[in-house]
Formats: structure tokens, C-alpha cells, sequence
């Protein structure tokens, strides 16, 4: 797989991130308009449940055949990637079938005893419809992926972003007048119906591809060694995205509870919950649709290159992913730190939101490099330390979150998730350091970018003052402060030569 390979990839599902997570922007504003702050706390009680079914039934075969598929292909083994590809879906489905079984038998139950909001077990019960496409969809969307044909998994994407949206919007003149518990239900039903048609567009795009390429060698791994190689990756994978969503759920049931003892009623904590989730995060999570595309693209990337132990060829990877891993994380974190009224004021035509956003910004260097890392770790086969990982940073947020939310309310919450984020990317840093002996260059990964991102914040916030305010002039500044932040990057220096080929896939002439 060459570098303009995964750069074509990773441009892709860079794309499709971007138009899903804008598609979502508009659906967030929507539902948030619809059904209010409140309403959006109930359907954020509710996506941990969707989250955590789709790491028990599907996460870790996703990123198993993705890597599997990458390394058979390098080998030339086209019959093994077809067998695979069948022993995971055999698995996938008939571990999805018992989960989806067990949310419609025990919605009630869950709704009750573990989200305690009795008016989420309609649409617990109406999700549990969706869990088996979405688990063969995950399973045909590795197999692309593995492959670097990533055209498919991001139409995909942007198909059943499409259908949820098409389907809230036609459904919530009906259902919302009739209460929050059937306003979640029609979000949930564009859920199902979104994970069904991109599961029929999947699976007809991969039959089309084995016929078109005619994949029809006979494989040489038995279906108990297939089943084998699956499980023995698939396992640890889907412990570690198991074991950190149910530790997401545990924080995201806390929450609204803990904000309860902190003094707010019941309706003004789920409102809190529902600005702080499912609105003022989405919006620092946006950046970061390349870096999530660039992890996803990584796996099979580093999985060919530990097959074949080219050494090289993984420290330049990883030296150039630290790179603009950075580079994104704090031109953001600028952005976000400088305009956080503006921003939530264009988005959402509410101000006061961006005092919850702009503490907020200084995270965004340390979740978007989180994502990279833990995509460079998964391609190195890292997966139990990737679970202790988690494991330990979970443990620090849901501590503040437990001890310090009754005292100090969101700040304990946002104090205690920095501290897990500083903790997971320096332990990342450290072991992809121990493999690779690859290090983020200070001047350039972290110095440059601040001055970079300081010095067009000044300006553009400068401008701001002098003028007068309007939507339009915002939006224009934030476009301004993004070209400024790139000329600063290119003055500095920040994109060398050396970098710069090794990003495009060129090797200089002393590895020639």
C-alpha cells in the first residue's frame, strides 16, 4: 500500500466525516429547536445503550477484518479475505441477534432501573431493530477499509446520515406534539432505518466488488483457523470497546444524577446534560472528522507494514501523524477558545452556550490526538494495552464525576475528563515511543501551532471589535482566522519539505 493510497483514503472518509458531521449539525439544531434542552438529554440517555451494543456486537470486527483483510492482501491470500469476511459476519450476527433479543425482552428494565427515565424504553425497544444491520454493515465496512477502497464505507456514511435526518424531519411534526417519549421515538426510527439502508448498499457494493474482481481463489486457511484468527483479535478489541462503553454509559448516567445532588432539579440536570452532550460537544468533536478518517485509514496501513516488518515505513507514519495531529488539535483549540459565543451563536443562536464550550477548547488537542494514537496503537496490535488505557482514564473521569460533581457541578466534570485525556495520551506517547522510537518534535508539533494559532486569534479578534457584529461577519472570521492560521504554519516553517513529502507518499533520495 503506498502513502497516496491512505492519503486518498483517509481524503475520503475525510470528506464524508465532515459532510455527516455538518449533515448532524443540522439535525442537532433541529431536534434541539423540536423537542428542547431537555428532550436532547432523553435522547442522549440513550445513544450510550446504542454505543455499547455496537461495541459488543460490531467494533471489534470491524477494525479484526480491516487488519486481517489488509495483511491477506499483502500476502496475495484474496480466498482468505472472502472467508474471513464470512466467519465474521456468521459471528457478528448471531452475537447481535442475542443483544438485540435482550434490549427489546428488558427495555422496561433498563430504561427504568439503569437510565432511570421510565420514557426511554419505547425507543430502547425500537433500537433493538437496527443492532443486526448495523452489525453486518460494520463487518462489510472493514473489509473495504482493509482493501483502501474507502469510496464505499463513506457513502455509506453519508447515506444513513442522510436517512436519519429525512426521517426526523418528516416524522417530528407527528410525534413530537405527543410527548419527549415518541420525539426520542422518531429519532430513533431514522436510527433503524438509516443502519437498514446502508447495511443494503454495503452488502450490494460488496458483491458487486468480489464479482468485479473476481475473488474467487480458493483459500488456505480451514474455517476453524479463520474462526481462530478472528477471535483471537476480534476478542481483546471488543473487551477494550465494551469495557469503555460501559464505562461511557456509567459517566453519562452520572451526570444528570450527580448534577441532581449538585442542587438542580431533575429537569434542569437533563437540560444541563443535554447542552453539555448533546450540543456543546459535537461542536469541538467537528475538526476532528479527518483525524478520525486518518485513524481508520492507519490500522490496515501499519498492519501491512508490521507484516512485512518495514520499520521505516512505521516511523514515518507515525512522525507525520504526530504532526498534524497537533496541528489540527490546536489550531482548534484556538478557534474554539477565541470565538465560543460566536460559534454557539451561529450554530445554535444561543450565546450563553459558549461558556460551556470555551472551557471545552482546551481539550481539543488531547481528544483529537487520543483518536490518532489509539488508530497507530490498533494498527500495532497495542489492543490490551489500549484497554488498560481506557480503563484508566474512565476510572479518573468517573472519580470526579462521583466525588467532585455534587460540589462543583459541570467544572469537576471538565477538570476530571482533562486529567483522563492527559493521562491517556502521555501513556500512548510513551508506548508508541518504546515501539517506534518516534517522539512529537517539540518546535514544530507544538510550539509553531500555538504562535501560529495566538497570533491569528489576536488578529481576527481585533477586527471583530472594530466592526459590527452580525452572523454573516462571524462566520466570515472564523474562515479568516483558518486561512491566517495556515499562512502563520507556512511562515514558521511548521511545513517543511521533509514533512511534506513524506505526507504525499514521496521518499527522499537518501532512502532511494
Amino acid at each position: 500500500m503506498s502513502k497516496k493510497t491512505i492519503i486518498t483514503g483517509t481524503l475520503i472518509l475525510t470528506t464524508a466525516n465532515l459532510i455527516t458531521k455538518f449533515m448532524g449539525f443540522f439535525y442537532r439544531v433541529f431536534m434541539s429547536n423540536a423537542i428542547g434542552a431537555e428532550g436532547m438529554g432523553l435522547y442522549q440517555l440513550i445513544l450510550p445503550i446504542y454505543v455499547l451494543t455496537w461495541s459488543i456486537t460490531s467494533a471489534g470486527f470491524t477494525t479484526t477484518i480491516s487488519r486481517l483483510s489488509a495483511q491477506e492482501n499483502v500476502l496475495g491470500q484474496s480466498g482468505n479475505i472472502g472467508r474471513i469476511v464470512k466467519q465474521s459476519i456468521l459471528l457478528s450476527l448471531g452475537l447481535s441477534l442475542i443483544v438485540s433479543s435482550c434490549l427489546f425482552l428488558f427495555s422496561d428494565q433498563i430504561a427504568l432501573s439503569l437510565l432511570k427515565d421510565g420514557r426511554a424504553a419505547l425507543s430502547l425497544r425500537l433500537l433493538s431493530f437496527a443492532i443486526p444491520f448495523m452489525a453486518a454493515g460494520s463487518c462489510f465496512r472493514g473489509f473495504f477499509i482493509g482493501l483502501q477502497n474507502t469510496l464505499i464505507p463513506a457513502f455509506s456514511q453519508v447515506l444513513e446520515q442522510a436517512i436519519r435526518i429525512l426521517t426526523i424531519y418528516l416524522l417530528a411534526g407527528i410525534f413530537v406534539p405527543m410527548g419527549l417519549t415518541y420525539a426520542c421515538c422518531a429519532a430513533v426510527a431514522g436510527v433503524v432505518l438509516g443502519e437498514f439502508l446502508s447495511f443494503v448498499f454495503v452488502i450490494i457494493s460488496y458483491l458487486r466488488f468480489k464479482r468485479r474482481k473476481k475473488m474467487i481463489k480458493k483459500p488456505s486457511l480451514s474455517p476453524f483457523a479463520a474462526c481462530n484468527m478472528i477471535l483471537t483479535m476480534a476478542i481483546p478489541l471488543s473487551a477494550t470497546r465494551i469495557a469503555g462503553s460501559l464505562l461511557a454509559t456509567t459517566e453519562n448516567i452520572l451526570i444528570p444524577r450527580q448534577l441532581q445532588l449538585f442542587g438542580q432539579n431533575a429537569q434542569e440536570a437533563l437540560s444541563s446534560y443535554g447542552e453539555l452532550t448533546g450540543m456543546a460537544m459535537p461542536l469541538i468533536l467537528l475538526p476532528s472528522a479527518c483525524l478520525m478518517a486518518a485513524s481508520v485509514s492507519l490500522v490496515p496501513e501499519i498492519s501491512e507494514a508490521c507484516a512485512v516488518q518495514q520499520n521505516h515505513r512505521i516511523s514515518q507514519t507515525v512522525s507525520v501523524t504526530f504532526l498534524f495531529t497537533f496541528i489540527i488539535g490546536i489550531g482548534a483549540a484556538a478557534l474554539f477558545a477565541v470565538f465560543p459565543r460566536e460559534i454557539c451563536y451561529i450554530v445554535y443562536n444561543r450565546q450563553g452556550l459558549g461558556e460551556l464550550l470555551f472551557p471545552l477548547a482546551f481539550l481539543c488537542p488531547f481528544i483529537y490526538a487520543q483518536t490518532t494514537l489509539h488508530g497507530l496503537l490498533n494498527g500495532m496490535g497495542e489492543q490490551f494495552f489500549l484497554f488498560r488505557n481506557n480503563l484508566v482514564t474512565s476510572v479518573i473521569t468517573i472519580a470526579g464525576i462521583w466525588f467532585f460533581m455534587p460540589l462543583y457541578g459541570i467544572p469537576a466534570f471538565l477538570v476530571s475528563w482533562a486529567l483522563g485525556l492527559v493521562y491517556s495520551v502521555g501513556s500512548c506517547l510513551y508506548k508508541l515511543y518504546i515501539r517506534t522510537g518516534v517522539f512529537p518534535e517539540f518546535g514544530d508539533c507544538f510550539i509553531k501551532p500555538l504562535l501560529a494559532g495566538a497570533a491569528s486569534g489576536l488578529i481576527v479578534r481585533y477586527i471583530i471589535r472594530i466592526s459590527t457584529p452580525s452572523k454573516i461577519l462571524f462566520f466570515l472570521s472564523l474562515m479568516a482566522m483558518g486561512l491566517l492560521y495556515l499562512v502563520f504554519l507556512l511562515l514558521l516553517g511548521c511545513f517543511s519539505k521533509e514533512n511534506m513529502t513524506t505526507f504525499m507518499g514521496e521518499k527522499s533520495k537518501k532512502h532511494r
